[in-house]
């Protein structure tokens, strides 16, 4: 039986995954380097220590049993120059070793982001080591990282935990974007599993009533956005690789991933004449988040870019939980 929890979430962002674990009855305390991001935490009202996670550990933080994390995923994202991809194989190694000699080290000549990957094995072991082990992990990262996650789960199995990890995809679980994420729950005392899809699929041309009907429909933008009239989304980045190759999608379909170029997504009306942007507050809730969520500081898109996505968070949480 799992005590009640208290998460210490890394890489904290402006609370996705907070509110994800809030919504799931879980109390957390977020540790977020950007000022930015921690202005918003703090104007939601989320215990937040502004710092790096570097510079913490366990025994900062003796309140929490439960560790989450979103470390950066910019070197390992393909819209990104892919120096994570290109250490992939290093740092699964790194993670082998420290759980075979229990000491995690980046490899040598690691981009200093792309070291961050091994912040919560550092903080699981460390717990384990001084004989307070947290009772569950939940992480989240884009999908190039599933192979860190696999040696992760090997590690945290040899230590005593139940532990998945795999790619989940977002609108499965409520959240009116397509969005595919690596993540991994682990648990203590008991098994786990990775959350059950609670939505169909998005298929282009399916019609969102065909499918499982043991499974709700996907989530459209319009649902989301009722204030919204008829729009078409024109994406802010290129498919195939060819920047010129914008995609669409009808506002009756989720929206393409957020990212932190959100503010770049162009909609048109059925006729193709320009309307307003999305505002903050509704990128936010494409996000999971809700439409009054307090936005502050600078750089507001990327900061609702690099969020967990609530129903996502929410659902990793009940997993670890056992639900």
């Amino acid at each position: 039986m799992i005590p009640p929890l208290h998460f210490v979430d890394l890489f904290a962002g402006p609370g996705g995954l907070d509110l994800g674990a809030r919504n799931a009855g879980v109390p957390s305390v977020g540790i977020e380097k950007d000022p930015n991001a921690v202005a918003t935490r703090l104007a939601a009202g989320l215990p937040t220590v502004h710092g790096d996670v570097r510079d913490f550990g366990p025994a900062d933080f003796p309140e929490t049993n439960a560790l989450a994390g979103g470390p950066p995923c910019q070197t390992f994202s393909g819209a990104g120059l892919g120096a994570g991809r290109a250490q992939l194989d290093r740092i699964v190694a790194a993670v082998k070793q420290a759980g075979a000699d229990g000491h995690v080290t980046a490899p040598a000549g690691a981009d200093e982001r792309t070291a961050l990957v091994l912040e919560p094995l550092r903080w699981t072991l460390a717990a384990a080591t001084a004989s307070r082990p947290y009772e569950v992990v939940v992480l989240e990262q884009v999908p190039a990282v599933l192979p860190i996650w696999a040696a992760y789960t090997a590690v945290l199995e040899g230590i005593g935990y139940s532990a998945r990890c795999g790619i989940l995809t977002t609108e499965e679980y409520g959240l009116p974007q397509t969005r595919r994420r690596a993540v991994l729950v682990a648990r203590l005392h008991g098994p786990v599993a990775l959350p059950a899809p609670t939505h169909r699929p998005f298929r282009r041309g399916v019609p969102r009533c065909d499918g499982n009907q043991a499974l709700k429909p996907w989530v459209s933008m319009a649902d989301a956005l009722p204030g919204r009239g008829p729009f078409t989304a024109i994406s802010n980045y290129g498919t195939g690789g060819d920047p010129k190759a914008r995609g669409r999608r009808d506002c009756d379909e989720p929206a393409f991933t957020v990212t932190g170029k959100i503010s770049r997504l162009r909609l048109v009306d059925p006729d193709g004449r320009e309307l307003p942007r999305l505002t903050h507050s509704e990128a936010g809730v494409l996000q999971g988040f809700p439409a009054n969520w307090p936005w502050a500081g600078l750089d507001i898109p990327q900061q609702i870019g690099n969020a967990c996505p609530r129903p996502l968070a929410h659902a990793l949480v009940e997993a670890a939980l056992g639900h």
